[in-house]
């Protein structure tokens, strides 16, 4: 068995050196897995564990089962003979791996996904009647977090917004909630959104570049749509490069409608404030990680629930007053690309979500979950913000392509969890055996079964509204104002993210071939802020141009910076650097007392393997990269191992200071550039000073072994240590 809380063994099994001939039953999931719920396409609860859903039997079967002698040989005329066309087992399966891939999705075609389960605590019963939503009901959800630009094959850790989708399979029926990390989007009616996502995409001749926004295109576009403005530099500040999906905001983005048993309505934004709160990486880390790990926010989250470490989030709302103009102190609720800060309009708290279960496959699961912003349930319904309305078509339709017909909510990850009557028949796919004779209303031959719902018993009612208006294709004046929010943004922020939102901007612009796209984006700048300006088009060579407008304005909201709290540590992962002159015996009561504080310490040495006492290195000298880890602690002066060779490793050719490993070295440096808590026995001192790591600075501790343990954790809980560096913002 894998060490306990050391997640990442693809099999909890031992495994044979030669190959095995007994017949075995297929092998079950990890602990950590769970597949979608045993029900059938019609939401009958077959009573079985969903493990029956996999394969079956100890031999191996064509796919009607019959039993197969040889999948190693095709069928020959002869030894060096051609392949005869009545071998069906080589047809069949060549056939269907030639069939295995399905369209990726055109935009979040990159992510990852979990089971959980959702707890309401009863807040929200005054303002919905959505039965999912009462005091001490338990639901069942599978989440999907992905990236937005990025085809299946890209990273993780690209600058860009993240998926936040979530579907509950309630009793009245399955509640998709599609959000994202970012609360604004950058249009303001759904005609747009080809535009912005083709803006977005590689350009179409050479299929470059892959997962950014560092682009003519994309520059091009959202200089031009200056309701893109805001959305545009939430993906410039530090939430455009997320530590980990479970430190991660998530945001229904619409203002939805609320409606209660007594009829009344309420509008609201909906949130998911995560437990561990919401952290980044730097911009470097972001491309270490990229190139040593791409998975690297798979990887996250699976090992963490793996570990035990579930992330959770609390589920809020904004409410606000469903009036007829729906506006909230001078904001259109009904403009995508506008939020309402949570000082105006505090967030609710109405649950918990835990998630607590990895999928057991990710083709099933991950990769055919479909959601859809139409799936509602009684008590929730829409309102008439213009990119929500295209929504509602968009979601339906692309499973048409992508999942191969009409029936995608049949596939075992997407099926409700109660019954299913629909009426719709036939179609590519169709898993269910639907009987009778009439599959129409009303009729006699089958009873006029089914019936539709009474309101009182439950059916799903659609808000009454009343219209009064002359069609045209144009947007409220209240939809004008684009960059007075995106300034409020900016002055939210702290010095170092501000900073880090300058870098970003600076880097991207650069990137622009065409000086004239710089230069309109450098003008939308001057109209959110003057320091933001000024500094970018410092970084750009080129002078800051004057706002076309009057500022705009002074406010800012506490809430949109990630720093100033501290924050659970569960999951994080400590590296702790040992080689044959470290105290093994503290090593051991190092990880001890970090596994008790629910953070994964991983063993660092210059070789594999056991090291002595107990101690197992998980990690090489060699092949660790500074990105899988939120801390060090140095155990040793680290001396060069044996391998530490300029012709194995170009990264030991660092020769100024011969007395440390090299790949050390890069990891202290690393770490101590990226505001990472840094912790070393006395002895090491030398070896910090020569990676630059000052003793004494803000998340640097020197001590004896026992020390370093708390004073780890402790700067742990605040995430980094970026006051180790000064701002000039």
């Amino acid at each position: 068995m894998p060490e306990k809380n050391l997640p990442g063994a693809p099999t909890t099994e031992p495994v044979s050196y030669d190959e095995p001939t007994t017949p075995v039953d297929p092998p079950a999931p990890k602990p950590d897995q769970a597949g979608p719920a045993n029900v059938s396409p019609t939401g009958a609860d077959y009573g079985a564990d969903p493990t029956t859903n996999a394969q079956q039997g100890q031999r191996l079967t064509s796919a009607v089962g019959i039993p197969l002698r040889n999948t190693d040989h095709s069928l020959t005329a002869g030894p060096r003979g051609p392949i005869l066309l009545q071998d069906q087992h080589f047809r069949e399966k060549i056939s269907h791996f030639d069939h295995e891939r399905i369209p990726e999705r055109v935009v979040h075609a990159r992510g990852a996904a979990a089971h959980g389960v959702f707890e309401a605590n009863g807040a929200a019963e005054k303002i919905t009647r959505a039965a999912f939503l009462k005091k001490g009901v338990k639901t069942d959800t599978f989440v999907r977090f992905s990236t937005v630009l990025g085809s299946r094959g890209s990273m993780d850790t690209a600058r860009d917004t993240r998926g936040f989708a979530t579907k509950f399979y309630t009793t009245e029926g399955n509640y998709d909630l599609v959000g994202n990390n970012i609360p604004v989007f950058f249009i303001q009616d759904a005609i747009k959104f080809p535009d912005v996502i083709h803006a977005g995409k590689p350009h179409p001749d050479r299929e470059i570049p892959q997962a950014q926004s560092a682009h003519d295109t994309f520059w091009d576009f959202v200089s031009l749509h200056t309701e893109a403005q805001h959305h545009t530099i939430w993906n410039m500040s530090d939430r455009g490069i997320p530590r980990s999906y479970r430190t991660m905001e998530g945001f229904g983005v619409h203002t939805w409608r609320l409606v209660n048993d007594a009829g009344e309505t309420t509008l609201v934004k909906f949130h998911w404030k995560p437990r561990l709160g919401v952290h980044s990486t730097t911009w470097e880390e972001a491309q270490i990680a990229g190139g040593t790990d791409p998975d690297f926010h798979r990887r996250d989250l699976a090992v963490a629930i793996e570990a035990g470490a579930h992330p959770q989030w609390d589920f809020g709302v904004q409410v606000f007053p469903d009036t007829e103009d729906q506006m909230f102190e001078g904001i259109d609720l009904l403009d995508p690309t506008k939020i309402v800060p949570e000082e105006l309009a505090p967030v609710q708290i109405i649950g918990t979500m835990t998630l607590n279960r990895n999928p057991i496959n990710f083709f099933a699961e991950t990769e055919q979950v479909m959601f859809n912003p139409a799936n509602l349930v009684p008590g929730i319904d829409v309102t008439y913000d213009p990119l929500l309305q295209g929504r509602l078509f968009s979601y339906q339709d692309t499973q048409l392509t992508r999942l191969g017909g009409p029936n995608f909510q049949q596939i075992p990850i997407n099926r409700p969890h109660v019954p299913v009557n629909d009426m719709l028949r036939d179609g590519f796919h169709q898993h269910a055996v639907h009987g009778g004779v009439a599959p129409y209303h009303p009729n006699s031959l089958d009873a006029n079964n089914p019936l539709p719902t009474p309101p009182e018993e439950g059916s799903y009612i659609e808000v009454p509204q009343r219209f009064e208006a002359v069609t045209d294709r144009k947007k409220a004046a209240t939809f004008d104002d684009h960059y007075s929010q995106v300034g409020l943004f900016f002055r939210s922020l702290t010095p170092v993210e501000q900073e880090h939102v300058v870098n970003a901007y600076t880097f991207e612009l650069s990137k622009c071939w065409d000086e004239t796209i710089r230069k309109r984006q450098l003008q939308a700048l001057a109209n959110v802020d003057a320091t933001l300006c000024s500094r970018v088009a410092t970084g750009l060579g080129l002078e800051a141009p004057s706002p076309t407008g009057p500022a705009a304005g002074t406010a800012s909201s506490a809430a949109l910076s990630q720093l100033g709290k501290e924050w659970p540590v569960d999951g994080r992962q400590v590296g702790i650097i040992v080689d044959a002159a470290s105290d093994l015996a503290a090593v051991g009561d190092l990880r001890s007392a970090f596994l008790a504080a629910g953070v994964v310490p991983l063993v660092v040495a210059p070789t594999g393997g056991p090291l002595g006492d107990g101690v197992v290195a998980n990690r090489t000298w060699a092949n660790a990269s500074s990105v899988e880890f939120d801390a060090l602690v140095l155990t040793t002066t680290a001396a060069p191992a044996p391998d530490a060779l300029v012709a194995r490793d170009a990264k030991a050719g660092q020769d100024t200071e011969p007395g440390v490993d090299p790949r050390v070295d890069k990891l202290l440096g690393e770490a101590w550039r990226h505001a990472k808590a840094i912790a070393a026995v006395p002895d090491a001192q030398a070896s910090l000073l020569a990676a630059g790591v000052v003793d004494g600075a803000p998340g640097v501790t020197v001590g004896g072994a026992a020390e370093l343990g708390p004073a780890v954790l402790a700067a742990l809980a605040k995430h980094r240590a970026w006051e180790r560096f000064p701002t000039a913002v």
